[in-house]
């Protein structure tokens, strides 16, 4: 049996950085294989990747969750028979539902899942909960493991919401909560094979306060004695708590916070998927909601160019609702420009040479011609 990790998140969460810190650190000699895949014409992470290594099979023609049935169970039976791998990496679409990509593997003989992982940027939680409803909570909810990422940087509030958030759709997985720098990769890789969901550290603490209960009444008891009552006391009050929890769950669904005002054009979308959640019918696609332009360029590029165009992505009205762009371009001093953005965050960087120059820019009402333009082709 070929085993498989896959890791989801949704667009620029840092999938890409945390499957790089435990292929150096983590999986530790392993024959590897990255099957990766990205929503647009023009694959970029690959090239990111190769300085690792690894073989990459990259499938461009759309988004992973819409080709399962045949492209991708073809791609991992090929990967399988060609590579031998001890294991296989998968990193589906940032907009792919992580229950189609287990699906998916499930199907094909030979695998066994070990890990489902899903990466989530902490400081963006809310908000892309709110505005991409079908797809995020998707992700959530079928996660074995949840790696919380740009934690270093945020409020302790902020950072308690977006558990709270992510506990009222899953509350049963492990969430990994520490910045991924004081953490080695080989624990974030026993993090995701053996995670100690929430169930588990619930059971070890009933367990000890039965233990601490047991001792305190060592002695005869006679048939007034309590003890049975109170563990059935515990639960009935876990079961209150959940009514709670369901009831502020609904109640989130219809609150705004101050700071999402400018993302207020999608609250649209908000009402259909709540309404498809309670059904249980996730029958949208990714490209129904998302729309994303790639595009190759031998233009070179300075450092300074790259990042006022990133930084102009954030302007929703110019360039529609920019959710990811990433590239590697020609430097104007001879050197290759990397690049990474997020709303509101961004980073450029050098990196390796690549065939010709590779622009993607993700989003929901992206508007092409202005992005083209907007890096000058």
């Amino acid at each position: 049996m070929t085993k498989v990790d896959i890791f989801s998140g949704f667009l620029g969460a840092g999938k890409t950085t945390l499957i790089k810190k435990l292929i150096a650190d983590g999986y530790n000699g392993a024959k590897l294989v990255l099957i990766e895949n990205e929503f647009g014409q023009i694959g970029i992470d690959g090239g990111f990747l190769k300085e690792s290594g690894i073989n990459i099979t990259e499938m461009n023609s759309g988004c992973i969750c819409c080709s399962l049935v045949g492209d991708f169970g073809t791609a991992l039976k090929d990967v399988i028979e060609q590579f031998a791998p001890d294991r296989i990496l998968i990193e589906p679409s940032g907009v792919g539902k992580l229950s189609d990509v287990v699906a998916a593997v499930k199907r094909v003989d030979g695998t066994e899942i070990c890990g489902t992982v899903t990466v989530i940027d902490a400081s963006k939680c809310r908000i892309y909960l709110k505005n991409f409803k079908e797809f995020y909570e998707n992700q959530i909810k079928y996660a074995g493991t949840i790696i919380l990422s740009r934690t270093g940087n945020i409020a302790q509030d902020k950072l308690d919401q977006a558990i709270s958030l992510i506990r009222e759709i899953n509350d049963h997985s492990q969430i990994i909560t520490t910045p991924w720098d004081e953490l080695s990769g080989v624990q974030i890789l026993k993090a995701i094979e053996e995670p100690l969901t929430a169930a588990d550290m619930a059971a070890a603490l009933l367990e000890a306060e039965q233990h601490e209960h047991e001792h305190h009444h060592h002695h005869d008891h006679d048939e007034d004695c309590d003890c049975e009552e109170c563990r059935h006391h515990h639960h009935d009050h876990d079961d209150d708590d959940d009514d709670e929890d369901e009831h502020e769950h609904e109640h989130h669904h219809h609150h705004d916070d101050d700071d999402d005002d400018e993302h207020e054009h999608h609250h649209h979308h908000d009402d259909d998927e709540h309404e498809h959640h309670h059904h249980h019918h996730h029958d949208h696609h990714a490209d129904e909601v998302f729309d994303s332009i790639g595009f190759e360029t031998s233009r070179r590029f300075t450092k300074a160019e790259i990042e006022n165009a990133l930084r102009a992505l954030d302007d929703s009205g110019k360039y529609g609702m920019i959710l990811r762009s990433k590239g590697i371009v020609a430097g104007e001093d001879g050197t290759w420009i990397h690049f990474d953005f997020v709303p509101e965050e961004s980073e450029v960087r050098t990196g390796a040479s690549d065939v010709t120059g590779k622009i993607v820019v993700i989003g929901s009402g992206v508007k092409k011609d202005a992005v083209k333009e907007l890096f000058g082709i």
